[in-house]
């Protein structure tokens, strides 16, 4: 461990290393026990050494809270410094991690759009880390068919299981840039349905948001819905969700005693690494006060309406403040 600090230009924020037999029992783990055909590529690997940070966040750091947490980035360094068969390539981690970062917003995604019996809400998700909403879905596994994809994401997001409800040809799709987002519509779930993310320290906030409240991207409206929220990843399929709305009939008749605004029905009581802990709630969101609900016309609120949709750069920008 004496080259980490000379190998990599990436600074450890935290200070302190885990323990030499925690990196390479989560180097024999993660990277020297997988299928041959898993180590054929640094694309490969970077992925397998993904899974060796999220198992050392979830588990090590919350079992022993002595441990410091990293990002990927951080993380990757300790892992190329610790494992025998990866060190020779510390001199180029930095050139590695930024093609997998690359690669990585190209990989396939699929996931669901879940509709309440009126039609009149979709459930959406928070990221842990991060403020920007999206619908419940993921980056597809090697070989993994879209609709298998969708479930296990759908599932692990949410705690709810679509596999009955999912219809394969009932989907919309768009690329972002390189990268191919595929959203199958699951229609008519009751809005009682408890909700619970199974993965740790990836969903914060799960919510019924009214569709009416949320706007299809535009020059003007690209990032935010009416309430504030964050849509980078929702704008783009509302008018086509909107379009196969008008074609189908809802389950239920809009009700008048359900709230007009969205309604949270999960939330994590805290988002700070390390722990985990969280709680059931139902309550109603109302839109945020000042210049979250309506951006400003000067300064960077005037500048993000007048650039077009760029959603490689966001979906890059996206996937860095994930890994931060």
């Amino acid at each position: 461990m004496s080259g980490l600090n000379r190998s990599s230009s990436t600074p450890f924020k935290n200070g302190g290393l885990p323990p030499q037999e925690l990196l390479d029992d989560l180097c024999s783990r993660f990277v020297l026990n997988v299928p041959k055909e898993d180590q054929q590529s640094f694309e490969r690997i970077l992925f397998l050494v993904e899974y060796a940070h999220w198992f050392y966040e979830d588990n090590s750091v919350e079992k022993n809270p002595s441990l410091k947490s990293f990002t990927l980035k951080e993380f990757t360094s300790l892992m190329f410094n610790s494992c025998d068969v990866l060190r020779p390539y510390v001199a180029h981690i930095d050139d590695i991690f930024k093609d997998f970062t690359s690669y990585k917003v190209r990989v396939p995604v699929t996931g669901a759009i879940i509709l309440d019996e009126t039609f009149e809400r979709c459930l959406l998700v928070k990221g842990w880390k991060g403020t920007s909403w999206s619908f419940p879905r993921g980056k597809k596994n090697k070989d993994e068919e879209d609709h298998a994809c969708a479930i296990r994401e759908v599932l692990e997001e949410t705690g709810f299981d679509v596999s009955k409800l999912l219809n394969k040809e009932e989907y919309i799709e768009e690329m972002f840039g390189q990268q191919r987002v595929k959203l199958y519509i699951i229609a008519g779930v009751k809005d009682d349905t408890a909700f619970a993310p199974l993965t740790k320290k990836e969903i914060s906030e799960i919510a019924w948001q009214r569709l009416d409240e949320l706007q299809p991207a535009s020059d003007n409206v690209i990032s935010r819905g009416i309430t504030g929220l964050k849509l980078y990843m929702v704008a783009p399929f509302l008018e086509s969700l909107k379009l196969w709305i008008l074609e189908h009939q809802p389950p239920v008749a809009p009700r008048l005693d359900m709230p007009i605004k969205g309604m949270c029905v999960w939330k994590a009581k805290n988002t700070s690494i390390g722990s985990s802990t969280s709680t059931a709630v139902v309550e109603t969101q109302s839109a945020k006060p000042g210049t979250d609900a309506h951006p400003p016309d000067a300064g960077p609120g005037k500048s993000f309406r007048n650039f077009r949709f760029d959603t490689a750069g966001i979906l890059r920008a996206m996937e860095a403040g994930f890994s931060a």
